[in-house]
């Protein structure tokens, strides 16, 4: 669990509709937005921007229980969902689920890779480690949710992998892709593009047998 603390101050809206929503995003730099779950019914909210994005710089915001404030009533969320503009620097929408304790939640927590410097595959082999994925999908109660899982790759050798079945989840974490028995890997190190491009080239070009002075005169005949 992140010892982080992310409260949210939102306001209730009664306006909805794409027209409400852009009016919001372009008059008021507000940001649309939605909380659900839980026993109550689902309510519309609105945001300021500046607010949203900067709680947003913080990589634990993505992954953490949220106090979300709204007209100074407050209740536990977890962010569910963010929509971006496609090309400019304007958060478009944003959905928050409300939490139970003893209901559990699934989201995608971040991995944190660690060791790449003395893995035998770079130090020894000068391979290249590529992360596969930056982040997995899992499920727990929201007291167990961890800010981010630790990936070690300090005894990786060249050519070998890290798969979700070798991470060391925290107590009470379960993997989704492995309830449905997709052991993915997370990340491998590999030889570079690079040295396999110069074994190609260097590799001898096949000789071709020359014939003995004479002999082609004599199969003309």
């Amino acid at each position: 669990m992140s010892k982080n603390d992310f409260t949210v101050t939102a306001k209730s809206r009664s306006e909805q509709g794409k027209g409400a929503s852009r009016r919001l995003r372009r008059l008021d730099s507000m940001v649309p937005g939605i909380v659900y779950g839980g026993e109550n019914k689902p309510e519309t909210i609105m945001i300021a921007h500046n607010h949203l994005t900067k709680l947003l710089e913080n990589e634990a915001f993505y992954s953490h229980i949220l106090t979300l404030e709204i007209d100074g009533k407050k209740q536990q969320v977890v962010l569910k969902d963010l929509q971006r503009h496609p090309y400019r620097p304007i958060i478009v929408h944003v959905d928050f689920q409300r939490i139970t304790g003893n209901e559990k939640i699934t989201m995608h927590v971040p991995l944190h890779f660690s060791g790449e410097d003395v893995a035998p595959g770079v130090k020894i082999d000068k391979g290249i480690v590529t992360h596969l994925v930056t982040e997995i999908e899992v499920r727990c109660l929201p007291k167990d949710l961890p800010e981010f899982i630790a990936v070690d790759l300090s005894n990786l050798k060249l050519g070998e992998s890290v798969h979700i079945s070798d991470l060391k989840l925290p107590t009470g974490i379960e993997a989704t892709a492995l309830l449905h028995r997709n052991d993915m890997a997370v990340a491998n190190i590999q030889v570079p593009r690079a040295a396999l491009a110069e074994e190609t080239t260097a590799a001898p070009a096949a000789e071709v047998p020359v014939a003995p002075k004479g002999k082609e005169k004599d199969e003309a005949k």
